[in-house]
């Protein structure tokens, strides 16, 4: 463990610094992490400005399902932000290289450098979690820890969803159109997935997990999840993450080189 965490380590700052070398460019796109963030942010002030409710969740709580919806996806962009540079790997063969090393290759394809743009986000993301849980009313402890738990468990579904678009790098290599409909399915989660009516509601908590990574979580931390709701969560979460894992390793035994 402690050599990959130093591997990681050094790929991080290779990736660090990499990503400074045009300060402009990091500068813009972060200005639009930030813009993106404060205008669905002032869209959610706004609608509630008109309503008081939305699916039986006062304003503050639909702020907070968006405040975590935005730490679970700004952590797994900080990790995993190597699969966006996966595909060129596949064409040109220089997967073979991290095949050949004394490495895993899943820890290289999926750890291979964080992204540090995505670090800075969660310091005002963080606070401003923080800040709103402060608003909810009566928290208990447990509910603070169910919380925690389930938003690692969600971090485990996020990881099991970039193991996917690897596998489908490897097969198809196809990773970019993967990873935007990744994105795209992920986002539906920035509102509990209550608001959304039969049978989308059980397809985002079962067969594509958003609502468990998503909005199980804050309901945790709200007292509106049961016991068997906390069990299926934790479940589906193991599960799917596993799954993708047999994926992963069928893909990889499909894998033909570039200059084979």
């Amino acid at each position: 463990m402690k050599r990959y965490i130093r591997i990681w380590w050094k790929l991080t700052m290779n990736s660090f610094m990499s990503g400074f070398l045009t300060r402009l460019n990091a500068a813009v796109f972060l200005i639009g992490k930030i813009l993106r963030f404060v205008f669905f942010l002032v869209f959610l002030v706004t609608l509630f400005g008109r309503t008081e409710h939305l699916a039986g969740y006062t304003g503050t709580q639909i702020i907070f399902f968006y405040l975590s919806y935005n730490l679970v996806d700004t952590v797994s962009q900080l990790l995993y932000r190597e699969v966006y540079r996966f595909r060129p790997l596949i064409v040109s063969g220089d997967f073979d290289f991290a095949l050949t090393k004394p490495m895993n290759a899943l820890f290289r394809a999926l750890l291979g450098g964080a992204d540090p743009l995505d670090m800075f986000m969660l310091l005002p993301y963080g606070a401003a979690l923080v800040y709103t849980a402060g608003r909810l009313g009566h928290i208990t402890t447990w509910n603070i820890v169910l919380y925690t738990v389930l938003l690692v468990n969600g971090l485990f579904i996020a990881t099991g969803f970039h193991i996917l678009v690897l596998a489908l790098g490897i097969i198809a290599t196809e990773v970019d159109h993967a990873i935007m409909i990744f994105r795209d399915v992920v986002s539906m989660g920035r509102i509990p997935t209550d608001v959304y009516r039969e049978p989308l509601r059980s397809v985002l908590t079962v067969v594509v997990p958003v609502g468990i990574m998503m909005t199980f979580p804050v309901k945790a931390m709200l007292g509106l999840l049961s016991p068997p709701g906390i069990a299926l969560a934790v479940a589906v979460g193991v599960v799917f993450f596993l799954f993708c894992l047999r994926i992963w390793r069928y893909a990889l035994s499909q894998y033909s080189s570039a200059s084979s």
